[in-house]
């Protein structure tokens, strides 16, 4: 690797509900950076009318989700009773804390005329002392984010603080998490107050000291390297991170905790129906066996 970059993530591939997505973290080598567990990018891929993205009713716990969008559309329902549809730019942010419930489908007027999809989902992992709270959802249109330009680049901050600007969701830990789309020439120099970042390339591709980051890709960081980076195309990308994780996590299907007796309490709970429902959902995700 590069003084810059410690480590380059390729994708692999999962089917979600008639939708395959490239899942970036965890990795063997990297299971988090920051408070960031998970992160799946997905399309650009053009859906035909038809069912679409249909992700069934499934639980979560000992985290939050950020559902962010380039392109498409996405109807979210969860058991505290919200109906929130989410277009590009907009961040659905659901926390999961004890325990939530959420279906990801399309509205049947997309369904009438079909749609592109691109887009990145991920999940934080909440603080140990946090990761029982109350489950809550908050949705944030796109023009209440903080957005500038810079070096030719505009930048949206999805949540948390860099730049010197502090989005409507701060977290509950030091952390970033910015939209870049820069045009190909364009130079950005990363944020370097966090000791944990990454950058995920969405579309395009990027140099970083001569090394070319493709799209679909994740570059990690190394701590503390002043990074700055070229657009070689015309590029799309995430940046994200923060403080290391107050301890490791274990994860498992959906559901992010600190000890195994939490994990196996969640299996046993959705097995056993103690989750909540989402109202208009009749069908759901079965616990997996293994």
């Amino acid at each position: 690797m590069t003084q810059a970059i410690d480590l380059i993530i390729a994708p692999r591939g999962h089917d979600i509900g008639n939708l395959v997505v490239r899942r970036l973290l965890p990795y063997m080598k990297r299971r988090h950076v920051g408070p960031f567990v998970f992160l799946d990018h997905f399309g650009p891929v053009d859906m035909p009318p038809g069912p679409g993205m249909n992700v069934r009713p499934h639980p979560h716990i000992g985290l939050a989700t950020i559902t962010y969008l380039f392109d498409g559309e996405i109807l979210h329902r969860d058991s505290l009773g919200f109906v929130q549809p989410i277009r590009p730019g907009d961040v659905n942010w659901m926390v999961a804390g004890k325990g939530i419930v959420h279906s990801e489908r399309v509205r049947p007027e997309v369904q009438a005329t079909g749609q592109t999809m691109h887009g990145v989902q991920a999940w934080l992992a909440l603080p140990q002392h946090l990761a029982e709270i109350d489950p809550a959802f908050r949705h944030h249109p796109g023009n209440s984010l903080p957005e500038w330009q810079q070096n030719g680049a505009r930048l949206r901050l999805v949540a948390g603080k860099a730049y010197g600007r502090i989005a409507p969701e701060e977290w509950f830990a030091p952390m970033f998490y910015v939209d870049a789309d820069l045009p190909a020439g364009a130079s950005l120099d990363m944020t370097d107050e966090y000791a944990e970042r990454a950058i995920c390339v969405a579309s395009g591709a990027i140099d970083i000291e001569g090394t070319r980051i493709e799209s679909g890709t994740l570059a990690v960081l190394h701590e503390g390297a002043k990074v700055s980076l070229r657009a070689e195309t015309d590029a799309r990308i995430m940046l994200l991170g923060g403080a290391p994780l107050d301890g490791d996590r274990l994860m498992w299907w959906n559901f992010v905790a600190s000890d195994k007796a939490r994990m196996e309490q969640a299996k046993a709970d959705w097995r056993d129906g103690r989750f909540g429902k989402v109202p208009g959902e009749v069908d759901f995700i079965p616990l997996p066996e293994n």
